[in-house]
């Protein structure tokens, strides 16, 4: 077969071209550090790489979820520490009431302060957490007590906000306002919980100056406090199970970014002496083809 000029041209043109391609790749893989720009280039490590990101993208999205819930369990705990000490403030204002020297005078003064404490109550009942009502349950946008005591709102008993913090890992983040004002029953619209009851009750007896009735208000007090301190226990511990999961969520961070690296980051090192050798490979073919084709055509090619 007779080789022609065109052919040598044309082969010479060809192989460049390869040679200054592999090159390229190099260079791209330098200046973005990854393994593949598009799929094509490593379909293998493609899908591994959208898996991986899917993992990733998941844990941050759980992570923030559990800071949100965090968030929300903070505020909710604030609000049941200062109800803790109202009933604890309350309960010393009936022990002193309830004592045979207490003068009208004093039972006047201690029925002053006992009604800020109810209207404290109430203030806290309504309590929220990023424009939320934490105690209304479903209910976020609307209050859960009127300013007379009522419930503003019903909410039932199964009225939970549910946090998604991992695969198939979910957690309660609400406490109802039936569970702490109605001592663990539900709110119904209109009707008055047993805290702001036993508080209106309290009231009356300092009013009256009966020492016996007040001394009732302190049972009712101390039945108060040991719900709540049922439902704190129970905030504790889901507050705790969620620091649990927020370090067990940056470990798997951490894991799943190192994988996700070792997946699509090139090795620089290794690609940098792939890329000199290409380049050496590149400039041979360019002196090679400047000896059978024109100079200025090699010069326009390179």
């Amino acid at each position: 077969m007779r080789i022609t000029n065109n052919m040598l041209v044309n082969n010479m043109i060809y192989y460049v071209g390869n040679n200054l391609s592999r090159m390229e790749s190099y260079q791209s893989k330098l200046a973005t550090g990854k393994k593949i720009s598009v799929p094509s280039d490593d379909p293998v490590v493609a899908a591994r790489a959208l898996k991986l990101r899917t993992d990733v993208s998941q844990v941050k999205q759980h992570k923030t979820n559990v800071q949100d819930a965090l968030s929300w369990l903070e505020i909710t705990e604030s609000a049941l520490s200062n109800v803790g000490a109202i009933l604890q403030r309350a309960r010393e204002l009936a022990v002193q009431g309830s004592s045979s020297t207490a003068t009208a005078d004093d039972t006047k003064k201690i029925e002053q302060e006992v009604a800020q404490l109810r209207q404290q109550l109430i203030g806290i009942g309504n309590s929220t957490y990023a424009g939320r009502y934490i105690f209304s349950g479903f209910k976020t946008d609307t209050k859960l007590m009127n300013d007379d005591g009522t419930f503003a709102i019903g909410v039932d008993g199964d009225e939970s906000i549910i946090f998604e913090i991992g695969i198939s890992d979910n957690i309660n983040v609400n406490v109802l306002g039936g569970d702490l004002f109605n001592n663990g029953g539900i709110a119904t619209a209109t009707s008055k919980g047993q805290l702001i009851q036993n508080m209106d009750d309290f009231l009356a007896a300092l009013n009256t100056g009966d020492h016996n009735l007040i001394s009732n208000a302190i049972a009712n007090i101390d039945d108060d406090m040991n719900n709540l301190l049922r439902i704190r226990a129970n905030v504790g511990a889901r507050y705790n199970r969620l620091e649990m999961t927020s370090d067990r969520l940056d470990s798997d961070e951490i894991n799943f970014t190192t994988l996700m690296s070792e997946n699509e980051d090139v090795d620089q090192a290794q690609n940098i002496m792939l890329l000199k050798s290409e380049e050496n490979v590149y400039k041979a073919s360019l002196s090679g083809g400047a000896r059978v084709i024109q100079t200025s055509l090699v010069d326009f090619l390179s």
